[in-house]
C-alpha cells in the first residue's frame, strides 16, 4: 500500500469532528468539493467505506471510527513535533486547552490560567470545567487534570501532588453535635457529594492502626463539589471536602473539622496527556507552574 496522504487524514478527521462536509470545509478554509474528493480518494486507497451519508449528518462506519481515533493522535503528534522544533528557543504560543474538575479547576486552575496568560501573552487558554471525565482526544485537550484515583488508561500521566479529604461542618451546625468516635456519625445529616463513587461510605483511620468504616445519612445530595461547600457553610450538614477547597475556610473559622484526630483516604492530583512523544512549550511551562503552585499547598 502506498503511503497515506496526511492531508486526506486531516480532511477525513474534520468531517468526522463536524459531521458535515460543508462544516469541515469551513473549518479547513477550502471548498466542500475538495474535501469530498479527498475523502473519496482516501476510501479508494484503503478499499473500505469510512463514512455513511444521511440526510442530516455524515457518520463514520466502525472502520471510520477506528481510523478517526488513530488519525487524531497522528495529526496531533505531527503538530506537536512541529511545535517542538519551532518553539525550541521561543516563548510558548497558541491556544492551551485544559480540562479540569469543577472544584480543582475553579480553585486552582482558573487563577493559574490567568497567571500563565500574564507571563506568556502569546498564549490563549481554553479551560473546560466539568466533573465528567472528558475525552482528551475527542475534545482536543492538551492536558487534563484528574483529582482522585486514576483508572487504567492509555494516556500519559504525571502525579503533581496529593490532597486530603476532611470531614467538616459549619460552626453553627457543629455546636449541636456530640461526636467523639466515627460511629457517632450515624444518623447525622450529610451533604452528600454525588460526584464521588461512594458518597456515603467512608473509612476513617487513626494513627494508621485503628480503622473504622461508617455509612453516613444523606440529607442533601449535590453533584458539584463547590455547591456541597456552599450547602455546608449554610448549616446544611456535615460534608467531606478536599483540603485545597476549604483551607481558607478552616483558617477563618467559617468551617471546623469534625473528628480531627481521624483521617480519611488521601487522593492524588494528576496531569493527564494524550499519548505523544513531544510536549509543546505551552504544555510543559503550564504544568511546571502548576506543580510549583501545588507544592506550596502540600
Amino acid at each position: 500500500m502506498k503511503p497515506i496522504n496526511l492531508n486526506r487524514l486531516a480532511y477525513f478527521t474534520a468531517v468526522v469532528d463536524t459531521g458535515s462536509f460543508t462544516q469541515a470545509a469551513e473549518r479547513l478554509g477550502i471548498t466542500k468539493t475538495v474535501v469530498s474528493q479527498q475523502v473519496a480518494r482516501l476510501e479508494e486507497e484503503l478499499k473500505i467505506t469510512l463514512l455513511v451519508r444521511t440526510t442530516r449528518r455524515v457518520m463514520p462506519t466502525e472502520a471510520g471510527r477506528r481510523l478517526h481515533a488513530r488519525s487524531v493522535l497522528i495529526l496531533r503528534e505531527l503538530d506537536e513535533a512541529i511545535d517542538e522544533v519551532g518553539e525550541a528557543n521561543t516563548e510558548p504560543v497558541g491556544t492551551l486547552r485544559i480540562a479540569a474538575p469543577n472544584d480543582y479547576g475553579t480553585t486552582m486552575i482558573a487563577p493559574l490560567a490567568a497567571a500563565f496568560r500574564k507571563q506568556y501573552p502569546a498564549c490563549d487558554v481554553k479551560l473546560l470545567i466539568s466533573d465528567d471525565k472528558l475525552d482528551v482526544i475527542g475534545n482536543q485537550v492538551d492536558l487534563s487534570i484528574r483529582v482522585g484515583w486514576l483508572s487504567d488508561s492509555s494516556l500519559k500521566a504525571r502525579r503533581i501532588g496529593t490532597f486530603r479529604q476532611i470531614l467538616v461542618a459549619s460552626p453553627g451546625f457543629a455546636a449541636g453535635l456530640d461526636i467523639r468516635e466515627p460511629e457517632d456519625l450515624s444518623g447525622v445529616p450529610l451533604v452528600a457529594n454525588m460526584a464521588l463513587r461512594e458518597p456515603l461510605t467512608w473509612s476513617f483511620t487513626k494513627h494508621d492502626l485503628d480503622r473504622r468504616q461508617v455509612t453516613l445519612t444523606e440529607a442533601i445530595s449535590i453533584d458539584a463539589t463547590p455547591a456541597v461547600l456552599q450547602a455546608c457553610l449554610s448549616d446544611g450538614g456535615l460534608a467531606v471536602l478536599p483540603d485545597f477547597l476549604i483551607t481558607d475556610h478552616l483558617d477563618t473559622g467559617s468551617l471546623v473539622r469534625v473528628l480531627p484526630e481521624w483521617d480519611l483516604p488521601a487522593g492524588g492530583i494528576h496531569v493527564v496527556y494524550p499519548a505523544a512523544r513531544f510536549r509543546p512549550q505551552k504544555v510543559t511551562r503550564f504544568v511546571d507552574m502548576l506543580a510549583m503552585r501545588q507544592r506550596k499547598y502540600a
